[in-house]
């Protein structure tokens, strides 16, 4: 009998927060506990981070950026420079990637002992809960198996890759987004199922080093979260590249030739299927929570299409609260703010409840892509009177100077008011620009403020003080 089977050691004395999951949701909410005084453990199976940490956000990003460095050097000559023999060395780029991604993990385990809150590596249940007592949570791990005692426990357990039930994974050639950051050779075709952030993110890589790509979208546009003038601006962008996309059809069959991969797909709307073929095709199609084998069975916990339904304080039971990606929020940043809020609330501090209205989105494809609140259609929608403006990045100085894809600006403003609705950008820095649009949704900030507002010259940020200016009649440079 291994260790992990054995019989688990009893339970010492209650700890006040048991953290299932490292993520951006259960490292932030460990500790912040810890910060409030909370004695805390955090159960990682795998390593501190999580997926974003160790497989999502931070190492695409770092990919991403090697594809940002790599079609500069081609473009050299529009700097009045010379850049020859410019080649892709692809196991030293995912080298890279998975360098950042080890140490932004180490750098979780570092805060923990900072903040003095117990790493417990493993796999953890929970049990049923004795009456009158702390909760039970089983660990099986390397050490062997234990059971940690809590007042409240925290589900940050995040979510999987979701296979479409035309595609099964095979880790070879049909395969999910883990394996496309450490793929050993770079393939020469790619087909890519899905275009929403993951999908545009691979397939913006993938293109800057050299291979491939074909985009298979089920809806009828890119990025379809995203407002429409957004997702046709990408898809320009995206052609451009030599991306080749087919939006509107569905995928029906995928296989392993050996050699090479195969999908069918056909209209969504019907017609002839068509078969495609690549190295590699990689679906990107969705996320599937992990709430297996956690014990939810034992306390009644409710699930709303797989997912931990949870209530708006987000407790899914006595002492027993849930966060991130296992309840369907979906963003790193959304789920750190969750975090927050649920630690604050189990050690009786003054918080508040996360403001899904003003939940920034951004995608690092290039161009970049960021938006907050509502889409122009969505506030039509709703009956909301709506003043919108537009700029484009095109005739800014910084845009010129740096040479930069255009994209533009897109505000959304309250006719009567002049709150913000909602903001809608692509292209150069708008990840990093939706801040202030994201902080004028969270504050009384309005479209007169922000327009009486100097923003620096020459920057990116003052596209968005044009737009602004344009839903009021008035932009300077249009």
């Amino acid at each position: 009998m291994t260790a992990a089977s054995q019989a688990p050691a009893a339970p010492g004395a209650p700890l006040d927060v048991v953290v299932i999951g490292s993520g951006p949701g259960g490292y932030v909410a460990a500790i912040r506990a810890a910060q409030l005084g909370l004695k805390v453990a955090c159960v990682e199976r795998e390593a501190l981070g999580g997926i974003c940490l160790n497989w999502g956000c931070i190492p695409t990003k770092a990919l991403l950026r090697t594809a940002e460095v790599l079609e500069l050097f081609h473009r050299a000559k529009e700097f009045g420079l010379s850049a020859t023999n410019i080649t892709a060395d692809f196991p030293a780029i995912i080298q890279r990637s998975r360098d950042v991604a080890s140490k932004i993990s180490k750098g979780v385990a570092f805060l923990f002992k900072k903040n003095q809150i117990e790493h417990v590596a493993g796999t953890a249940r929970l049990l049923p809960r004795p009456a009158g007592g702390p909760h039970q949570v089983a660990v099986d791990g390397p050490g062997g198996a234990r059971v940690l005692a809590a007042r409240h426990v925290i589900l940050a357990t995040g979510a999987r890759a979701k296979p479409l039930p035309a595609i099964v994974f095979d880790d070879q050639r049909l395969i999910e987004y883990r394996r496309a950051m450490t793929l050993p050779t770079q393939p020469r075709s790619l087909i890519v199922i899905g275009a929403g952030a993951i999908g545009v993110e691979f397939a913006s890589f993938y293109r800057a080093l050299g291979t491939e790509v074909t985009i298979v979208e089920y809806l009828p546009r890119l990025v379809p979260n995203e407002d429409p003038e957004i997702s046709k601006e990408l898809g320009r962008a995206f052609e451009r590249k030599g991306i080749a996309l087919k939006l509107g059809h569905k995928l029906t069959a995928a296989k392993n030739h050996g050699d090479r991969a195969t999908v069918t797909i056909e209209p969504a709307a019907g017609g002839a299927a068509v078969e495609l073929s690549a190295d590699i095709v990689l679906c990107a199609a969705g996320i599937a929570p992990n709430t297996e084998q956690l014990g939810l069975e034992h306390h009644g916990v409710q699930l709303a299409r797989g997912f931990i339904a949870v209530d708006e304080r987000l407790s899914c039971g006595d002492g027993l609260w849930a966060i991130g990606d296992v309840i369907g929020r979906g963003l790193a940043h959304t789920a750190s703010a969750e975090g927050v809020f649920v630690a604050e609330q189990i050690a009786g501090h003054p918080t508040r409840a996360v403001d899904y209205t003003a939940i920034p989105a951004c995608t690092y494809c290039h161009p970049e892509i960021a938006s907050v609140g509502l889409t122009e259609d969505k506030a039509k929608e709703r009956g909301i009177p709506i003043k919108v403006g537009r700029f484009p990045f095109r005739p800014l100085g910084k845009t010129m100077a740096a040479s930069e894809y255009p994209g533009f600006v897109k505000t959304i403003w309250h006719a009567e008011n002049g709150a913000l609705v909602g903001a809608h950008m692509i292209g150069p820095a708008v990840t990093d620009l939706i801040a202030e649009l994201t902080l004028a949704k969270t504050t009384e900030v309005n479209v007169e403020s922000l327009v009486f507002t100097v923003h620096a010259h020459p920057t990116f940020a003052e596209a968005i003080k044009e737009a602004s200016e344009d839903a009021l009649g008035h932009a300077i440079h249009l």
